[in-house]
């Protein structure tokens, strides 16, 4: 486990034990919530933070890709394509899902028979053992793009590997 995702896990559970603690009638003083937390907080530490809280999306994702369908002549897919293509293969995000470009004006690829074609392009479908898990129509700008991506990317099932 990388230690970002453990302090992330740490920083979860001290939030969620903050809140309990200032929302429980039997912790009303703030000297008693003080102390609470304190030993909460030295619990969280004493053990290792995978142990404290099992997030699935922790573990390793399955195969997945996503699908950029896109057409001659269209200016937003020439746009993600200078503001995001070429940095998103050495984003972790393109490692989870790398991209594969389909050209809804040429003939349907055969693995991609049950996703719908789309009219609107750019479309971005992310696909996990070629069944979609999720769908973004259009471009919202570099800014959007990301935080979008990485919703998509959270809807992305575990691998049986723990």
């Amino acid at each position: 486990m990388r230690p970002l995702a453990n302090i992330l896990k740490i920083c979860y559970v001290l939030q969620s034990v903050n809140s309990l603690a200032v929302n429980s009638p039997a912790v009303k003083s703030k000297e008693m919530r003080v102390k609470t937390l304190l030993v909460l907080a030295a619990l969280v530490f004493l053990y290792p933070a995978d142990v404290v809280v099992t997030d699935a999306r922790a573990a390793e994702p399955v195969a997945a890709e996503l699908i950029m369908m896109e057409q001659p002549g269209c200016v937003w897919c020439k746009r993600w394509r200078e503001e995001i293509g070429e940095a998103y293969p050495k984003t972790e995000e393109g490692r989870r899902a790398p991209i594969r470009f389909v050209d809804i004006t040429e003939p349907w690829p055969d693995d991609l028979a049950e996703i719908n074609r789309e009219r609107l392009t750019p479309t971005f479908v992310l696909m996990s053992d070629g069944v979609e898990v999720a769908r973004l129509r259009g471009y919202p700008g570099a800014h959007f793009f990301w935080p979008l991506l990485g919703e998509m990317l959270e809807k992305l099932p575990v691998s049986a590997k723990m």
